[in-house]
């Protein structure tokens, strides 16, 4: 079984690595807000798997790319594993404007349209429901 850490930080490493360390938060803050709604998965590895293996019907594309999900970049993922205990911890703000969803900004997929943006950090558009209710329990 893998640890809801682990979970967060492959999460983290393989949809953000790329991004700053707000935007790396930005999608850990994203897990928990799913995590933390009635709508998703009540753990963090069930929020990471949600929608199974299936080739792009997963919640997170690294999960479900067809690729490795082992971390190759050792600096990179001490970085997500540093960000998903601090986040779980509850050292982290939330940056996002308590979204559960987001995306690429180059890419459009259809749920957007559905969703109410609340922040772009890096090259991550970040949304939430039009019904959601803000948890603050960060």
């Amino acid at each position: 079984m893998i640890s809801p850490l682990l979970c967060l930080a492959t999460a983290i490493y393989f949809e953000a690595r790329d991004q700053s360390l707000v935007g790396q938060a930005a999608v850990a803050q994203v897990i928990l807000e799913r995590r933390a709604s009635s709508s998703y998965p009540s753990t963090i590895c069930g929020v990471v798997r949600a929608g199974g293996a299936v080739r792009h019907k997963c919640a997170f594309s690294f999960y479900c790319d067809g690729k490795s999900d082992r971390p190759r970049d050792e600096r990179a993922f001490f970085v997500a594993r540093s960000l998903a205990w601090s986040a779980l911890n509850g050292h982290i703000k939330d940056a996002t404007g308590y979204a559960t969803h987001y995306h690429a900004s180059y890419v459009q997929p259809s749920w957007a349209v559905t969703l109410v943006p609340t922040r772009v950090i890096g090259d991550h558009i970040f949304y939430r429901g039009r019904n959601e209710v803000q948890w603050s329990g960060y």
